[in-house]
């Protein structure tokens, strides 16, 4: 007989309005999170309750208003195609649901409609292409906290990360075809930044400065180190795209201090500007779906930086959004 399985698939989470208290409520609870912000857990109230939550919601909510649609938060709406496309795409014996780690529709909620499903086996998804402790780490812990506790627990497969998946790839590479690569003068790919303290917590006798995997993958070392695999990503699409290596740049975004993974992906904005490039194109290959890094840090304040410091046009590359090669992509994660 064949296995009822429920498909769950993950992403960060948006807040239900950019109204400044639903902002508030969703930073409150993503800002907590021990993986996010890995320090003491009194420090960490203090600065996310104190300092930044009370400081930052309402900066935070004129942001969401900018990339609010009339139907909503992108994430949310991709988040729902894309479930409604894969669902079409599997059989009868496959179900899939669609969670957020933070706020709505909340792990907890959808994992407690699987419960009473009581599926013979729940493959677990987070959306996040290379793994970190902050995302997939999080979102794994939280579901074996909940489900733990359930009387019948099904066989699990959890879906670590997909990086060097050929479909996720190819959905990018389709992406980035839809322009004419020989007008542009350089390319960035430019992931969420980490804290160093975090990507050194992957390999404890190696400080992240000093480790050479932008320039080497080790499958057998590097596999779970995130700067690493963001690497070895970028590697893998300029490879596809014919991109040469003095041609490209890769660059972490979203920083909160100097501590944080480097090149700054603002920084070498303003350098290429300044060196003459006119045209960049910037990827973002960490973010499965149009979000607020995406279509507001990248496509329009960095866009700005470039024209103020002399460049001429910043092309941001869509994300998979709902790409037929992006649902090809998650059938072929489900069943393999």
């Amino acid at each position: 007989m064949p296995k009822k399985t429920t498909v769950l698939l993950l992403n960060l989470g948006t807040p239900k309005s950019p109204n400044v208290s639903d902002v508030r409520t969703y930073l409150f609870e993503f800002l907590n999170d021990r993986r996010v912000i890995d320090i003491p857990w009194l420090l960490r109230k203090i600065l996310v309750n104190l300092i930044i939550v009370p400081f930052r919601a309402k900066g935070s909510s004129k942001i969401y208003k900018q990339l609010w649609t009339k139907d909503g938060s992108p994430l949310m709406i991709y988040g729902e195609k894309v479930k409604d496309l894969l669902q079409e795409e599997l059989d009868e014996n496959f179900k899939v649901e669609l969670a957020m780690r933070y706020q709505e529709p909340s792990m907890k909620r959808v994992l407690e409609k699987i419960r009473l499903d009581m599926p013979d086996k729940l493959i677990i998804l987070p959306m996040y292409p290379q793994y970190a402790s902050s995302t997939t780490g999080s979102t794994f812990e939280k579901a074996m906290e909940i489900i733990r506790g359930w009387e019948v627990i099904p066989e699990i497969k959890l879906v670590n990360q997909f990086f060097d998946h050929e479909g996720y790839l190819n959905t990018i590479v389709d992406n980035a075809n839809q322009h004419d690569l020989n007008d542009f003068d350089h390319f960035i790919f430019s992931y969420h930044g980490l804290p160093l303290r975090q990507v050194n917590k992957v390999h404890p006798n190696k400080n992240c400065k000093d480790c050479d995997c932008d320039k080497r993958f080790r499958p057998d070392t590097d596999y779970f180190c995130y700067r690493a695999t963001c690497y070895e990503t970028s590697k893998l699409l300029a490879k596809k795209l014919n991109i040469p290596k003095e041609k490209y740049t890769v660059a972490f975004q979203s920083r909160l201090d100097k501590n944080w993974l480097e090149p700054f992906s603002d920084k070498v904005v303003i350098e290429q500007a300044q060196k003459g490039a006119k045209k960049l194109m910037v990827f973002s290959p960490a973010f499965v779906a149009d979000c607020l890094e995406t279509t507001i840090e990248i496509g329009l304040e960095y866009g700005e930086l470039f024209e103020e410091n002399g460049g001429k046009e910043l092309v941001l590359v869509e994300s998979l959004n709902d790409h037929p090669k992006w649902i090809a992509a998650l059938k072929d994660l489900v069943i393999h």
